[in-house]
């Protein structure tokens, strides 16, 4: 398999399964411009409400531009800030952190701050480089083995993974999803 560029299809390929029978009120940390985003957006369908976080304004500008031209129906509230700090968000269905986790030092501490935003049975979608060791770009990668163990942590419970793609950064990326146990389920 050689190491291809992913495309918005992708994106909702690598999201769909983490994101299906979930509910509508989503939020994406970490959201850049948003190309997942768009791909939440397309999965969740007009009834969606999604709150997109970045700390970069311009990204965000753009990512707005681009939403109202391709899903002009969706609800999403764009917040500008860091998710590593304080949000305060409605009670979520779930969150995507795509490639983003892996600019932060202390990945537990922030998981375990951010799960507290779900409901019961909300869901956890990251996904990030399948590799132990950094660099400049990503410099606190997320192997799979080691994510299992991070949202086990945060409380997450039926942790598997649900997509994987190859990369030219670090080989490959992969996309996985945990679930806040239901109401009244240990």
């Amino acid at each position: 398999m050689g190491a291809t560029l992913v495309d918005h299809h992708d994106h909702v390929d690598l999201l769909r399964a983490g994101v299906a029978g979930a509910g509508n009120r989503w939020g994406d940390f970490g959201s850049g411009t948003g190309a997942f985003t768009l791909a939440l957006a397309e999965l969740l369908g007009p009834a969606a409400e999604i709150w997109s976080v970045d700390r970069d304004a311009a990204a965000l500008d753009e990512q707005c531009r681009r939403m109202k031209r391709l899903f002009p129906a969706i609800v999403v509230r764009f917040v500008i800030a860091d998710f590593v700090h304080g949000l305060s968000l409605p009670p979520l269905d779930g969150f995507v952190m795509a490639n983003s986790l892996h600019f932060v030092p202390d990945q537990a501490a922030a998981l375990a701050r951010l799960v507290g935003m779900l409901r019961p049975g909300g869901r956890v979608v990251v996904v990030e480089y399948d590799a132990d060791r950094g660099n400049a770009w990503v410099p606190y990668p997320i192997a799979f083995l080691r994510w299992q163990t991070l949202a086990a942590g945060a409380g997450l419970v039926d942790v598997r993974e649900i997509g994987r793609r190859p990369s030219r950064f670090l080989g490959s990326i992969y996309s996985a999803v945990g679930e806040m146990p239901a109401a009244g389920r240990p």
